[in-house]
This record gives C-alpha cells, structure tokens and sequence, in this order.
C-alpha cells in the first residue's frame, strides 16, 4: 500500500467556536491507483488534499490523524522533512493556473524550479532536457518554443498543462489533482483528462482526483470517495456509486451533471 489516510481530521481554531473542516477521513492507495474524491464546494475534498500537502498553517488550525506514505506519516513530519517529499514524492495540481503561475517567469524556469530545488547537482542544459520531457508527457505542442514563452501568452488549457508538466517534472509516485479541469470547457477538459490517464498508464503515477463533478471523476478514476460536510458518505468502485448510489446526497450529485446539451455549448479554451 502507498498512501494510508486513516481518520484525518482538519479543525479550525482560531476564530470563536471551532469548526471542523475535515471529520476523520480514511483512504487506502495502492501504486498506480486513481481515486476520485467528489463533492460539492465546502465540502472538505480540497482542504483534505492540502493538509496532506503540509500547506495549512498549523498555528491557526489543528490537523489529527495520519497519513502514511509508503510508512512515513505526512501529518507527523516537520517542514524540513515534509519539503523532502513535496514535488519528489508528492505533487499537487491547483484549480486556476494563472493563480500559481508566476506572470514574469518563462514557461520553462517555472517548470525547472522543483528540479533547482531538489536536484541541484543538474546543469543547466540537463535541467532544460527534464523540463521538456516532462512538458512532453503533459500534452504540450512544440515544448521548445512554449519553453521561452510567459504564462499570458498560453490559453487556459495549455496553462493547466504547464501546471501538470510542473508536477510531474520530478517523476512523483503521488500527483493529487485538486480541481483541475473546473475552469476549462468540455473539449479541454476531456483532453486534461486523457492526458492524465496517459499519465497513470505510462508512469504508473498514483492520482488522487479532487472534483465536485462525479461525471468527470467516473471518466478518470475507478474509486470515488463522496465528501460532504467535511465527512465522508459513500465509497466504493465508481460505478457501483454512479450507477447504485446508496446517499440521497450522492444521487443528488449525479442528477446535476450537465447534460450532452448543455455541455455542447461550450466555447474552447484551449
């Protein structure tokens, strides 16, 4: 087993009256596995992969439980331990690239920046290579000449990419998508989708997928986890959920899919 999550729990302190976030989530993740974890906005799905990423601030909210990668708790190590792991180990990819993408960088010093951080015996020129080999598994056209370009100058989808060429660079075991295709059309957001299947398939990259979308966890993943409220509701193989849903709040998930109407009026974003 890689990943065992076992009753993680976020509460917030720091404002009157505590509130809890997270309320004892457990997951197992084998090697190569895709996971979806789905739920409405508030939830709690976003918050549970941010605190196994170490990017909640202890001092104004308390995280219990463990989560054990591979026989290292996450939520027991400290900065400089957790900093061993993020982007080696684990990567994570965030809902809107143009909010984590530094506007005055070029395409490729952002994708290099893990590998300045934890491979600094590289030189230039090996650094250059990993990049665009990491921007080729991503699903990006011509990486040579996006490597000198700025972030404006790409469309939303191939920003998103640069996003997941920026996680993969390091070859993790675990890449957690929080949200990645929310702000894409249905044309981009399939293509997202295959290039992560092509991900998983070549790489045997573990995904943990965070959607509020169960339609579009069903096209990737092949267990799904339904959060609401901070707690888990239903698991279990993904069309089992889709198809035999056992929660009202499941089924309610379900019956707001957009439907192949709706979806067809979608301009491209990419």
């Amino acid at each position: 087993m890689m990943l065992n999550i076992k009753d993680l729990s976020v509460v917030f302190t720091d404002r009157g009256a505590p509130f809890t976030a997270v309320d004892r989530f457990s997951l197992e993740m084998d090697r190569g596995e895709v996971v979806g974890v789905v739920g409405e906005s508030g939830s709690g799905k976003s918050m549970t992969a941010h605190a196994l990423m170490g990017l909640i601030r202890r001092s104004q909210v308390e995280v219990t439980g463990s989560a054990l990668f591979e026989g290292a708790d996450l939520l027991a190590l400290s900065r400089a331990e957790l900093r061993r792991y993020q982007g080696r180990d684990l990567s994570i990819i965030f809902q809107e690239p143009m909010t984590s993408l530094n506007p005055t960088m070029r395409i490729g010093a952002q994708v290099e920046e893990s590998l300045r951080i934890h491979e600094k015996k590289l030189s230039g020129p090996e650094r250059r290579a990993r990049a665009l080999e990491a921007m080729a598994l991503a699903g990006l056209p011509e990486p040579e000449a996006l490597y000198r370009q700025y972030p404006h100058q790409l469309s939303g989808g191939m920003r998103q990419r640069v996003m997941i060429a920026s996680a993969l660079v390091l070859r993790p075991r675990l890449l957690i998508a929080d949200e990645p295709t929310t702000a894409l059309d249905v044309t981009i957001q399939a293509q997202i989708l295959e290039t992560l299947k092509d991900i998983n398939r070549r790489e045997g990259t573990a995904i943990l997928f965070i959607s509020h979308d169960l339609g579009v966890v069903r096209a990737l993943c092949r267990r799904v986890v339904v959060m609401r409220q901070g707690k888990i509701v239903e698991s279990g193989p993904v069309d089992q959920v889709f198809y035999h849903p056992k929660e009202d709040y499941t089924k309610l998930l379900i019956s707001s899919r957009p439907t192949r109407r709706k979806l067809r009026g979608g301009g491209s974003n990419g």
